[in-house]
């Protein structure tokens, strides 16, 4: 029996491929379900266009991502991301352009025949036609339920010691061990708003607050971005908040009318060069430090783990 710790996107997903590839798991989680920076991430699959700020490696580790996930939950959306910026911020979108690849440059027709809510606000954009989304939420259920289809037991609320266990997806929760860890603070509004239509996730840049607003069902949208370089928890800071509402209302004025459902904060785990990790410390293996890219590198990552214990698996059979 493989114990994994940590029932976030690292540890469901961890689960999933061993257990896809015939091992016996379980997974332990010291929080209640519905919890920790997963269940509030964005839920992009947007490996060019994280490629702006993030290591070459993330791409390369996320660029299957929308096929594994697509495979095993529902409501993976390939509509592509969309990138604009307001006339007085064209030099961001220049810079942004020149930093990655996989867009076009689309101009005022473009963008309205994409989103029509839109029209006339923009100038040009850039458009990753081939990037998805998901909704962490409904994707973090169904690999839990699929997991226990598969016989897998999913405990939340307990303490297991760490020692015992084979795989720490703990997140930041293993600095115990992990020293180099660090946390970066993550913050997200939850908008319900019937004046907006969007189909894709729309990224407002800005020199100060960049803003991705991603839709969900039923009028719900969630609007994030906030990196703050601080392991404080407790709820969103008006600062915070202030600078995430303001850019939703610039990137279309029907957010002035969206009913604030949620607003949440998170601590994501990171390494001091915002690469994620799979590394093996205190007598475990350690799948950690995603920072802002769980759920485009954990299932490339989660292989990754699988392949490693392969020869292990191997030996033990040898030897019985």
């Amino acid at each position: 029996m493989i114990t994994i710790l940590g029932a976030g996107v690292a540890g469901l997903c961890a689960a999933t491929v061993l257990a896809e590839r015939g091992y016996r798991v379980q997974v332990m989680d010291s929080g209640p379900q519905a919890a920790g920076a997963s269940w509030l991430a964005g839920g992009m699959l947007a490996p060019f266009v994280e490629a702006e700020s993030a290591p070459p490696e993330v791409a390369r580790l996320g660029a299957t991502a929308a096929d594994w996930w697509a495979a095993r939950v529902p409501g993976v959306v390939r509509r592509g991301t969309l990138v604009v910026a307001l006339a007085r911020d064209q030099a961001e979108l220049d810079r942004f352009a020149a930093r990655t690849t996989g867009h076009e440059r689309i101009g005022p027709d473009r963008i309205a025949g994409l989103e029509p809510d839109l029209a006339g606000r923009f100038g040009s954009a850039l458009y990753y036609p081939d990037e998805a989304h998901l909704d962490p939420r409904v994707a973090l259920k169904a690999l839990a339920e699929g997991l226990r289809n598969r016989g897998v037991t999913i405990t939340y609320d307990t303490h297991f010691p760490p020692e015992q266990a084979d795989i720490d997806c703990r997140g930041i929760a293993a600095r115990d061990n992990l020293l180099d860890l660090r946390a970066v603070r993550g913050e997200m509004l939850m908008l319900h708003c019937r004046d907006v239509a969007l189909s894709r996730p729309v990224r407002l840049l800005h020199p100060r607050f960049p803003v991705y607003v991603v839709p969900r069902d039923n009028g719900l949208f969630m609007v994030g971005a906030t990196m703050i370089e601080t392991d404080a928890t407790g709820p969103m800071t008006l600062r915070s908040a202030s600078e995430l509402m303001s850019a939703a209302f610039a990137l279309h004025p029907g957010f002035a009318e969206a009913a604030i459902l949620e607003m949440g904060s998170g601590l994501r785990p990171a390494w001091p060069d915002n690469l994620p990790r799979l590394t093996q410390a205190a007598g475990r293996w350690h799948l950690n430090g995603l920072y802002r890219h769980g759920f485009l590198t954990a299932p490339a990552l989660a292989g990754q783990l699988a392949d490693m214990l392969a020869p292990t698996r191997q030996e033990a059979a040898l030897a019985y």
